[in-house]
């Protein structure tokens, strides 16, 4: 894997992994492979997310060949998923093509258990990510944002937790603050937010509340600027750890003077 060198003191780290951008990028529905292309150059993401079953293309998109030729030459890591599956067998036959394809451990587990919600599969995705991890894989789930599914993901063995913030691809942002909130206050391993994401400021949020990263596709690949929705979500990602790490004021229920009284002339203070 083709990690980035030289990588910032705070950098993201992932099953022992050191990436330097905090920001996971997905590849799809954009308006064309170019568009794509300057996308990912510009905002240098930590990761880029690809379906084995990816198919029905875009006027306009490359071809799956040339696709995947393309993310080759972006020299960046990929993250292959198992979008689109329904049952455990399904990941798993999914995950061991897509590690033969890319030659990679690394996977995004998505297993679907609604259709409307694309909700993920809660009664079966802890027996999943347990087998991919026996079997070798690095698994990054996607699920929601419930605390004792994510800690049973834990238990299992899983390294990082991809907690939803609203369905994918509605663009609401954090639907749910409290509960996302208490998983960063609970969890001990890397958080990254995956879908429901719509604006560069619930990415910043998001980071200010400590996660560790944010994946987005939608709010990039549908923006009217792709390129420059590209660069703003890693403006924002950046922004958002560096105002986690400098330690945010706490909040007050009346007026805070910002300027002290002290050594004013008394005619200042009557």
């Amino acid at each position: 894997m083709n990690l980035n060198s030289n990588p910032p003191t705070d950098a993201l780290v992932l099953y022992g992994q050191t990436f330097a951008s905090r920001l996971l990028l997905g590849t799809s529905r954009y308006p064309s492979p170019g568009v794509l292309q300057a996308a990912i150059k510009l905002a240098q993401p930590a990761m880029l997310t690809a379906s084995l079953r990816r198919q029905n293309l875009q006027p306009g998109e490359a071809t799956p060949n040339r696709f995947w030729a393309m993310l080759a030459e972006l020299k960046v890591p990929v993250l292959p998923n198992t979008a689109g599956c329904h049952s455990v067998q399904e990941v798993i036959a999914t995950a061991h093509m897509a590690r033969e394809v890319f030659g990679t451990p690394w996977l995004k587990l998505e297993l679907i258990g609604d259709d409307y919600t694309l909700q993920p599969d809660t009664l079966n995705l802890v027996e999943a990510a347990s087998r991919l991890i026996k079997d070798g894989f690095l698994v990054l789930p996607y699920c929601t944002e419930d605390l004792v599914l994510c800690q049973r993901l834990v238990d299992v063995g899983c390294q990082a937790i991809m907690p939803w913030a609203a369905p994918i691809g509605t663009g609401k942002g954090p639907l749910n603050p409290h509960a996302l909130r208490t998983l960063r206050e609970r969890l001990n391993v890397p958080l990254l937010v995956d879908a429901g994401l719509g604006l560069p400021s619930h990415a910043c949020q998001v980071m200010e509340w400590g996660f560790d990263g944010v994946l987005l596709n939608t709010a990039v690949a549908l923006a009217q600027d792709p390129v420059r929705m590209a660069s703003a979500f890693a403006d924002a990602t950046r922004a958002g750890r560096a105002a986690f790490l400098s330690g945010v004021m706490p909040e007050h229920d009346s007026a805070q003077p910002s300027t002290p009284v002290l050594g004013t002339p008394f005619w200042h203070q009557a």
